[in-house]
C-alpha cells in the first residue's frame, strides 16, 4: 500500500519537473535570441551564430528602408476614426451655415418688426387709450400688458431719435479718422467687447421695465416706480446707440483709407478669434451660446456694412458707380467672418469631440435649431408670456432697439425727403417692408413648426412658465450634493425613447421608419427632449449593471437649451 503510494507521489512530481526544466529551457533559448533590424528570420539567427559582420552593411540597411512595409488594418479603428473626423469637418461648413441663415432671418424679422409692426400696434394702442375712456367703460383694462409694453418702446424710440438728432456724425468721422492706425484698432476691440457687456445688461433694464409697468399693482402710487425704469432704458438705448456709432464709424474710417491697412488689421482681428476660441473646452450647450452669439455678430456686421455704404454713396452724391468700389471691401469683410466662423466651429467639434459619434456630429446644429425655432413658435401661442423680439433678445443677445435707432438716424439724415413724389417713395418702400416682414414671418413660422414637430417638442409648447417660487426650487435642486443621485435611464416606448429634461433626444437608426432627432452616443445630455413627465416613469426601468453604474456618478447638471439665454451667450461662459 505504501509502495503504491509513493509510486503515485511520483508520477505527479516528474511531470512537474519536466514542465520547469521546458520553461527553463524556452527562456535560455529566447534569451540567446540577439536583437535584429527585422529582415532577419530569428530561426536562422539561432542557427547561424558565426554570421559575418559584413552582413550589416550601410546598403543593406537603406535596402531594408526602402523596402520596409506595414499593415494600416493592425489599427483599423483608429483610422477609421480620423477618417470620420475628416468627413465631420466637411460636413460642419453646411450644417453651421444653415444654422446662421436661420438665425440670420430671425433677428431679420425681429429687427423688421421694429420698423414696420410696432409702430401699428403702438398706434393702436394709443387710439385705444384715448377713445376708451370717452365711451364710459370704466372698471376696464385700458390697456393689454403687451400694448404697455408697445408703448414703451414706441416712447423710447421717439425719445432716443430727438437725442441722436443732436450728435454730429460729420464730426465724430473726423474725429476718429485723424487718430493713428494702431489706436483705432484698440478703440474698436474695446467697443467690441463694450457692446457684448451693453447687450447683457440692455435686455435686463428692458424688462424691469416691462415688467414694473405691467405687473398687478394694489395701489396707485406704484406706478411712480416705472419713471425711474423708463429713464433708464431710455439711457441705454441712447448709449449702446451711440456705442454702435461709433463702430460704424470706425469701420466706415476703414473702407476709406488709402492703404486698407486698417481694414486688413481689423480683418485679422477675426482671426484671432479662432485661437481664444479652439483650444477652450466646449460642450453642447457651451457651442450653442456660441454659435448665438456668432449669428448676432454676423448680422450686426452687416447691419454695419449697410450703414458705411449708405454714409459713402451719399458722400458721392448716390453714384452707382462708387458702389461698385466699396463692393471688394464689402465682400472681403463678408468672406473672412464666414471662414472664421467655418473654421473655428469644425476645430471645436473636433478638438472637443462633442460627440463619440462622429457621424452624428453635424445633428448637434439640427438640435440648435429646433431650440431657437421653438421660441418663435412659442411667441406665438395665446399663452406666450414674452414678445417674440424680446426673446431673441434673450437668446442671442441681439437687441434691435438701439440698432434700428442708429439705422433711422442715419437713413433720415443721408436720404432728404422733398415734395409729394418722395413721400410717395417712402410709403411705397414702408409698404415693402411690411410685405416682407410677412413674408418673412411666415416662411419662418411655417420652417420652425417643422422643426418643432422633427424634435418631438410639441408638448412642451402647452407647459405653463415656471413661476419664481418653482424657479427658485428647480435651482436649489440642480445643486451639487453631496449623496449620490438617482439614475436616469431611458425607456423604450414604440422605438422612441423619452428622456429626462437635461438629456437630448435619441437617435433611431435606419431600421425604424418614425423620423427622430438625433443624438450622439457620448455622455454630455442635451436639451430638447418631450417632458419632464417622462421622468418619474423612466425611474423605474433601471436595472442591472446599468443603473449601478448611474448610482455612483455624479455629473454636474447641465442646462436645458430653453433655459439658455444672454447671460452666458454674450461672454461665452464656460462652465
Amino acid at each position: 500500500m505504501a509502495d503504491s503510494v509513493a509510486a503515485a507521489v511520483g508520477e505527479e512530481i516528474e511531470p512537474e519537473k519536466e514542465n520547469k526544466e521546458r520553461e527553463k529551457r524556452d527562456a535560455k533559448e529566447s534569451a540567446e535570441v540577439t536583437e535584429t533590424l527585422g529582415f532577419y528570420d530569428k530561426k536562422k539567427v539561432q542557427k547561424d551564430d558565426k554570421r559575418n559582420l559584413s552582413d550589416l552593411s550601410l546598403v543593406r540597411f537603406i535596402g531594408a528602408e526602402l523596402t520596409r512595409g506595414y499593415f494600416l488594418e493592425h489599427n483599423e479603428a483608429k483610422y477609421t476614426e480620423r477618417r470620420e473626423r475628416v468627413y465631420t469637418c466637411l460636413r460642419i461648413p453646411k450644417e453651421l451655415e444653415k444654422l446662421m441663415m436661420f438665425g440670420f432671418f430671425l433677428c431679420l424679422d425681429a429687427f423688421l418688426y421694429v420698423f414696420t409692426l410696432l409702430p401699428l400696434r403702438v398706434l393702436l394702442a394709443l387710439i385705444r387709450l384715448l377713445t376708451l375712456p370717452c365711451c364710459g367703460l370704466r372698471g376696464t383694462v385700458v390697456l393689454q400688458p403687451a400694448q404697455v409694453c408697445d408703448v414703451l418702446k414706441g416712447f423710447i424710440m421717439v425719445l432716443c431719435y430727438v437725442m441722436m438728432s443732436y450728435v454730429d456724425y460729420s464730426m465724430m468721422y473726423h474725429l476718429i479718422r485723424g487718430q493713428s492706425v494702431i489706436k483705432l484698432y484698440i478703440i474698436y476691440n474695446m467697443l467690441e467687447v463694450a457692446d457684448r457687456l451693453f447687450s447683457s445688461f440692455g435686455q435686463d433694464i428692458l424688462d424691469a421695465l416691462y415688467w414694473t409697468a405691467t405687473e398687478p399693482k394694489e395701489r396707485k402710487r406704484a406706478h411712480i416706480g416705472v419713471i425711474p425704469h423708463f429713464l433708464m432704458a431710455v439711457l441705454y438705448v441712447f448709449l449702446h446707440a451711440i456705442l454702435i456709432m461709433v463702430q460704424a464709424t470706425t469701420l466706415n474710417v476703414a473702407f476709406n483709407s488709402h492703404n486698407k491697412s486698417l481694414l486688413t488689421i481689423m480683418m485679422s482681428n477675426n482671426f484671432v478669434e479662432i485661437k481664444g476660441s479652439v483650444f477652450k473646452k466646449f460642450e453642447k450647450n457651451n457651442l450653442f451660446q456660441m454659435s448665438n452669439s456668432d449669428i448676432k455678430e454676423r448680422f450686426t456686421n452687416y447691419v454695419l456694412l449697410l450703414i458705411v455704404c449708405l454714409r459713402n454713396m451719399e458722400q458721392f452724391s448716390w453714384n452707382p458707380d462708387h458702389l461698385w468700389v466699396l463692393f471688394p471691401d464689402v465682400v472681403m469683410v463678408i468672406a473672412s467672418e464666414v471662414t472664421v466662423d467655418v473654421v473655428k466651429h469644425a476645430f471645436i467639434t473636433k478638438f472637443n469631440d462633442i460627440t463619440a459619434d462622429m457621424i452624428l456630429c453635424p445633428q448637434v446644429y439640427r438640435e440648435y435649431r429646433a431650440s431657437l425655432a421653438f421660441d418663435l413658435v412659442s411667441s406665438r401661442q395665446k399663452n406666450a408670456y414674452t414678445d417674440y423680439s424680446d426673446s431673441v433678445s434673450r437668446r442671442m443677445g441681439f437687441i434691435p432697439l438701439p440698432l434700428a435707432l442708429l439705422l433711422i438716424r442715419v437713413v433720415t439724415s443721408s436720404v432728404k425727403i422733398q415734395g409729394s413724389l418722395s413721400l410717395m417713395c417712402v410709403l411705397l418702400f414702408y409698404l415693402g417692408m411690411i410685405s416682407l416682414k410677412v413674408l418673412n414671418s411666415i416662411v419662418l413660422l411655417g420652417t420652425s413648426c417643422g422643426l418643432v414637430k422633427e424634435a418631438n417638442m410639441e408638448e412642451k409648447l402647452f407647459q405653463s412658465p415656471p413661476s419664481a417660487s418653482s424657479s427658485r426650487t428647480n435651482s436649489r435642486a440642480h445643486r451639487p450634493k453631496h449623496t449620490p443621485p438617482t439614475a436616469e435611464p431611458i425607456i423604450e416606448d414604440g422605438g422612441m425613447s423619452s428622456a429626462s429634461v437635461t438629456s437630448q433626444p435619441t437617435y433611431h437608426m435606419p431600421e425604424i421608419p418614425s423620423p427622430a432627432l438625433p443624438t450622439s452616443q457620448s455622455d454630455d445630455r442635451f436639451l430638447t427632449t418631450p417632458d419632464d413627465e417622462d421622468d418619474d416613469k423612466d425611474v423605474s426601468a433601471a436595472t442591472g449593471d446599468e443603473g449601478e453604474e448611474l448610482k455612483h456618478r455624479n455629473p454636474t447638471p447641465k442646462k436645458d437649451l430653453l433655459e439658455i439665454d444672454r447671460f452666458t451667450i454674450c461672454g461665452n461662459r464656460i462652465d
